[in-house]
Order: C-alpha cells, then sequence, then structure tokens
C-alpha cells in the first residue's frame, strides 16, 4: 500500500479533531502546527527544497 498526501490528510484532520474535543486548549497549536505543515508542502510543490 502505497501512502500518499490524500491518504494522510483526512487521518490528520480525525486525530485533531479528536484532540480538540478531548483538550480545547490544543486548538491554536493544531492550527498553527497544521498550518506551517501546509505551507511549508506548498512551498516545497514551488521551489523544490525536498526531493
Amino acid at each position: 500500500m502505497v501512502l500518499t498526501i490524500g491518504h494522510v490528510t483526512p487521518l490528520v484532520a480525525l486525530v485533531a479533531g479528536i484532540l480538540i474535543l478531548i483538550m480545547p486548549n490544543l486548538l491554536s497549536y493544531i492550527v498553527a502546527i497544521y498550518l506551517i505543515v501546509v505551507g511549508l508542502i506548498g512551498l516545497n510543490g514551488i521551489y523544490h527544497f525536498i526531493n
């Protein structure tokens, strides 16, 4: 089985949703980490930091 970003995104969203329900204080951290990761992936698509 090949794991692509299309498979990982729903799993990350599910885990983040569960963590937010358990500990609402984590919301800002989870959103910040998500935005940083999505931004780095987007920049990698343009500038190819990681091959």
